[in-house]
């Protein structure tokens, strides 16, 4: 993009007249059960029931009507919008800029993880507009940016603004948002969000507003995420996610003192590895994946991101640490849809907690048995079950509750309480300040660092220093 592009514009007329023809309203309607009598106009027993009663009713089905925005990315009338805009409806409407014409579309694909919906409608020659780079030069905070859409169902409108920050993670497991103070009102929803030489870096999505109106805090998900799934879309009708096949959690600043050979608190420490891509790659529970595909990984959500965005079956360099020292790994990548729920099936919460055993670092733990694995509904055939946990201790603190089992201290195996206590006797005589433990609850893993130092042994160190 051109450096002059990026300079304050004296207006947006000029940029409006040339993206207005392929941003479209979107109308849908849906069919929905009617009333059949005076239930949720007055309640059961109310003295007005009879009255209600004697009315006529409306008891047959109506149809609710909504509406959105949208813009078109090809001549032959393929469409972008927002899921959540097309959910559910029977009918959808296209209304174009500059006519009074309405197409019907049809639904291609949608993508609930990121809100994306594609549709299709019977046209030719349509004006549309080209996805730019939303990690690129026109898309940095501070750059300005224009949104159009049908706000509140007032028809084509625009409004502009500059990008307030990068990269906000909302809900979504793969969320890239980029927020806006240009004005977004409902109605914006599927509208684009564009650079100021006419190429749309974000989907308008959202709003923060505790009144339901714009108050400046708006978000747009990135093309970088939009442009990989509508062209899934466009090909398949639905999306094919790389899938690594690893639980993964984030790393804590308390963990890097635990762990061999990790100087900050970045990458993706794994914590279980079922059957799949990663286990047949050789990965293992206590790996940290430092680099994927060549880029440095900073944290899980990115990790996920990447992975996402990689082609089902491709062969990807992965770099993990692995006591103490990094080890080069190839993976060929599964697909999420189809391989995910297989591998990691859904898990029961543990139940509470009840008998006492062995006290250490605020815990009360006992091996794994019949009766515990009873009581606690276990999925594990050994380890350490936690018992009881005193409040006011730091496990407490980082959420370890009775019924999780301990089944690695120091990244290794433990199934007693001697190894346990071994595990962390070996911490403290190589002048660990904390100890890694791999909890499990309901079958599914994490990792928690716990303190080997006591407040008063934290305050004599402090002094010394």
């Amino acid at each position: 993009m051109p450096a002059e592009a990026q300079s304050r514009p004296t207006t947006f007329a000029d940029l409006a007249e040339q993206v207005s023809p392929a941003v479209v309203n979107i109308t849908t309607s849906t069919m929905v059960a009617g009333r059949t009598g005076p239930d949720g106009i007055v309640p059961e027993g109310s003295p007005f029931e009879d009255f209600f009663r004697n009315l006529p009713e409306n008891d047959g089905p109506r149809r609710s009507s909504a509406l959105g925005s949208g813009f078109v990315i090809s001549a032959d009338g393929y469409i972008v919008t927002n899921n959540h805009v097309i959910e559910g409806a029977d009918e959808i409407l296209i209304e174009f800029y500059d006519s009074d014409n309405e197409l019907p579309a049809e639904v291609v694909g949608t993508d609930p993880n990121t809100d994306i919906a594609l549709l299709k409608v019977e046209a030719e020659d349509l004006p549309y507009v080209a996805f730019g780079d939303s990690d690129g030069e026109g898309a940095r905070v501070g750059d300005w940016v224009m949104a159009m859409g049908n706000p509140l169902g007032q028809g084509f409108s625009i409004s502009a603004g500059i990008i307030s920050a990068r990269n906000r993670a909302l809900s979504g497991t793969y969320d890239d948002y980029i927020q806006t103070d240009a004005a977004i009102n409902r109605g914006n929803s599927g509208g684009p969000l564009f650079n100021m030489g006419g190429e749309v870096i974000g989907v308008n999505t959202a709003i923060l507003s505790p009144t339901g109106g714009s108050i400046g805090i708006g978000f747009a998900m990135s093309s970088a995420v939009v442009k990989n799934v509508v062209d899934q879309l466009q090909e398949f009708g639905e999306t094919r996610r790389g899938w690594l096949g690893v639980r993964i959690q984030d790393v804590t600043p308390d963990m890097v003192e635990a762990i061999d050979g990790l100087e900050t608190a970045s990458g993706a420490l794994i914590t279980d590895v079922p059957p799949g891509p990663a286990d047949d790659a050789g990965m293992l529970a206590g790996d940290v994946i430092t680099v994927y595909d060549g880029i440095a990984v900073e944290d899980t959500r990115e990790l996920v991101r990447m992975v996402g965005n990689s082609p089902v079956g491709k062969d990807v360099p992965v770099q993990v640490l692995r006591n103490g020292e990094l080890v080069e790994l190839t993976v060929t990548l599964g697909r999420r849809e189809t391989d995910e729920a297989v591998a990691f099936p859904a898990s029961s919460d543990a139940p509470e907690e009840d008998a006492v055993e062995n006290e250490v670092l605020g815990l009360s733990v006992a091996e794994v048995d019949e009766a515990l694995v009873e009581q606690y509904g276990l999925s594990v055939e050994s380890g350490l079950v936690i018992t009881d946990i005193d409040p006011a201790s730091e496990a407490a603190s980082k959420g370890l509750v009775a019924g999780d089992v301990i089944t690695e201290a120091g990244q290794q195996p433990v199934g007693t309480y001697a190894e346990f206590e071994a595990r962390i006797e070996e911490a403290r005589d190589a002048g660990r300040r904390s100890l890694l433990l791999l909890v499990r609850r309901g079958g599914d893993p994490r990792f928690v660092a716990l303190s080997l130092v006591d407040e008063d042994e934290e305050v004599e160190d402090d002094d010394a220093e």
